[in-house]
């Protein structure tokens, strides 16, 4: 099973050459999506760039990405994302060994070295209400909503998931086009969720592997401020995914 990546860029060009200089020893083949005007400087040789005329959503440069790699599975990547040596390997041992596991995620870092609680369950329309309004001032979300980030599990062996953090998967191809790959009707946030909802209605397996890690230097714009263009989009994110899978709000 050889390993293809993509990583789509929009105008991380610094980011992405850390991403890429680590990435590079680690995958046969590298796929970049430059999504605007100044998301790459000088890039690996080999590295098969993938330039867009206008700007799309992040869903929709994974797809193209994914249509111009070969690989029987693909790491998806975001630029703010560095996998540590192995990383991606761990991760390709894991899945080839098991045939039903669709996406494989690793373990995610702050840059300062603090555990980023990556894998969670599929989320509620309460608790993605208080998350993303003032009532997060009142309730807590990481206190009160220990569940949705599985804040009192953290497995050391790997372990089954509802979805993990887009930042850094690995997914098997033929996953992909059995799903015909992201929704591109999610500009930017909610596809990972959306994704991983459908590879779990098909019977696609979603595993955490801890042995693969990896520094992802989350902005978390969305955590810190309200009405942002960002907070927007979530939000248009997480009603179309209830518009697609409306039993999402009967689930506690």
């Amino acid at each position: 099973m050889n390993v293809s990546a993509v990583v789509v860029s929009h105008g991380q060009a610094g980011q992405l050459a850390v991403c890429l200089e680590a990435l590079r020893p680690q995958v046969d083949e590298l796929v970049v999506v430059a999504n605007v005007p100044g998301s790459t400087g000088a890039l690996p040789p080999g590295t098969v760039l993938v330039q867009r005329e206008r700007p799309a959503g992040y869903g929709a440069n994974v797809n193209l990405g994914v249509s111009r790699s070969s690989g029987e599975a693909i790491v998806v990547a975001n630029p703010d994302a560095v996998a540590a040596p192995g990383a991606v390997a761990a991760l390709h041992a894991f899945m080839a060994g098991h045939p039903r596991c669709g996406v494989a995620g690793p373990e995610l870092f702050y840059p300062d070295g603090g555990w980023q609680p990556s894998r969670r369950r599929f989320p509620t329309v309460g608790g993605t209400i208080v998350r993303r309004t003032p009532l997060r001032w009142v309730f807590e979300p990481k206190r009160l909503q220990r569940r949705h980030y599985l804040l009192d599990e953290r497995p050391a062996e790997p372990a089954e998931a509802d979805w993990m953090l887009g930042a850094f998967l690995l997914l098997r191809r033929e996953m992909l086009a059995e799903l015909r790959g992201f929704d591109e009707g999610f500009r930017m946030y909610g596809e990972d969720i959306d994704l991983c909802y459908r590879a779990a209605r098909a019977g696609w397996e979603r595993w955490f592997v801890p042995a693969a890690r990896v520094e992802h230097a989350y902005a978390a714009v969305i955590d810190e401020r309200f009405l942002t263009r960002r907070t927007l989009w979530h939000l248009r994110g997480m009603l179309r995914f209830v518009r697609k899978h409306p039993e999402r709000l009967l689930a506690r």
